[in-house]
């Protein structure tokens, strides 16, 4: 919200219903039912004759269960985003449907977890690239961050050229 906040105040990103603060946009238990409920609620109210022209969504779950109560009242597709790379998504990508998702390759989160597990076995203190992100309200817990790779149409082929699972769904 602080990279939206200026946005809003200047006038460039409306939010029509309002809905601008944690506890009005969460999804409760981030469940597909609840985004989807959610987003019916809001489009016969807020965005019955305005425009639903983007969707900041916090994974792909929940992604598409917005394009579900988005096509069910007929409206037009927003732009839509996600997170997680999961299967359905990278579909609804290649349909046309689902904007865009974040890939953060498991295989490589798995490897250098791996590595920082034998670092410690050893004695070793284990690489770390963030130290300041991630307080936990007891302590600051450092951490090591791999680059989000942002997947939509135009990279879709490329960005899981290598992964056996999503990569044979771009052929």
């Amino acid at each position: 919200m602080s990279i939206l906040k200026p946005k809003i105040d200047d006038g460039t990103l409306k939010v029509v219903s309002g809905q601008t603060t944690f506890e009005q946009a969460v999804t409760q238990g981030w469940k597909a039912e609840n985004a989807q409920r959610r987003a019916d609620t809001l489009l016969t109210g807020s965005y019955g004759t305005a425009a639903l022209d983007g969707v900041l969504s916090p994974n792909d779950t929940l992604a598409r269960a917005v394009l579900t109560s988005v096509k069910a009242a007929g409206k037009p597709l927003p732009i839509i985003t996600g997170q997680d790379s999961e299967v359905e998504s990278v579909k609804s990508i290649l349909a046309g449907e689902q904007y865009s998702t974040i890939n953060k390759d498991t295989r490589k989160l798995v490897e250098h977890a791996i590595v920082m597990v034998k670092d410690l076995q050893a004695g070793k203190t284990p690489e770390i690239n963030d130290d300041k992100s991630y307080n936990n309200t007891v302590k600051t817990v450092p951490a090591f961050l791999l680059p989000p790779v942002i997947v939509t149409a135009a990279n879709v082929k490329t960005a899981y050229l290598d992964d056996p699972v999503l990569g044979p769904l771009t052929k």
